[in-house]
């Protein structure tokens, strides 16, 4: 089993509210740190954003930066850049240590420079080539979970109980 750090979802210019609110109701439920890199779409104040987030919001550990250079500055572990234009599996690493899941803009994804300089840590997730991408909050929750499956669910509740109710 790989070395459990403390995972991590960044958010570079995401445009589209509802997309982050529902990201940030996945890190909350999953205990991951959101780094959100500006410009942002929207206002963190958005009802979209918060609707989607709905009760959680006290749970989520939420860091924002002017730019990238800015979180670069800021944070050091394992960075992964998840992109259509990657070569390579999400399932492939190994992801140890602290964790860095990278996602770009819905309608863009990640700048391509950065994408050059790192291709050993660009990971894609598998589809159909008719399609042009996932739901960026889909492809982050698919992310997230394949680095907690690979750190076997430490910590985390791992069967349900049935209540009773109908």
């Amino acid at each position: 089993m790989p070395e459990k750090g403390k995972l991590h979802v960044v958010l570079v210019e995401p445009e589209i509210p509802q997309n982050t609110g529902n990201i940030a109701r996945t890190c909350a439920a999953t205990g991951a740190v959101l780094h959100l890199v500006e410009p942002l779409g929207f206002e963190i104040s958005d009802r979209y954003l918060k609707r989607a987030g709905l009760d959680y919001w006290q749970y989520l550990d939420l860091r924002i930066y002017p730019n990238l250079q800015a979180f670069y500055q800021a944070n050091e572990g394992a960075f992964y850049y998840f992109s259509t234009k990657a070569k390579q599996r999400y399932t492939q690493p190994s992801y140890e240590g602290d964790v860095y899941l990278f996602f770009g803009k819905e309608t863009k994804g990640l700048p391509e420079s950065l994408l050059k300089e790192n291709q050993d840590r660009a990971v894609r997730l598998p589809m159909l080539p008719q399609i042009r991408s996932l739901n960026l909050s889909n492809s982050v929750a698919i992310a997230v979970y394949e680095v907690l499956r690979q750190w076997n669910f430490d910590g985390f509740c791992l069967e349900g109980h049935l209540t009773g109710e109908e």
